[in-house]
């Protein structure tokens, strides 16, 4: 494997653990903006704070139920570049 192709699987692995430790904040919040959302325009309730703790909490509720995880998965990339630096140098 050249020297390129290493790059580029390196840099389509990093998107790939991007986008994987993004998601279990972005969902909660997508979802409960949502529906706070849709409850707002019910109600006609037009309060912008009232999104904000719900958000605030299924935010942190999600990274203390799936922090492990991300983080284990930042470590095994970060381990993957580390070793691939050689390679990558030659």
């Amino acid at each position: 494997m050249s020297a390129e192709d290493l790059l580029y699987d390196s840099a389509a692995s990093a998107v790939w653990v991007l986008v994987l430790a993004t998601l279990p904040a972005l969902l909660p919040a997508l979802a409960i903006g949502l529906v706070i959302g849709l409850i707002q325009a019910a109600t006609s309730v037009q309060e912008q704070t009232l999104t904000f703790v719900p958000n605030l909490v299924g935010v942190f509720l999600a990274l203390m139920l799936f922090g492990g995880i991300t983080g284990g998965l930042l470590v095994d990339f970060t381990r993957e570049i580390a070793a691939a630096i050689p390679q990558m140098a030659r």
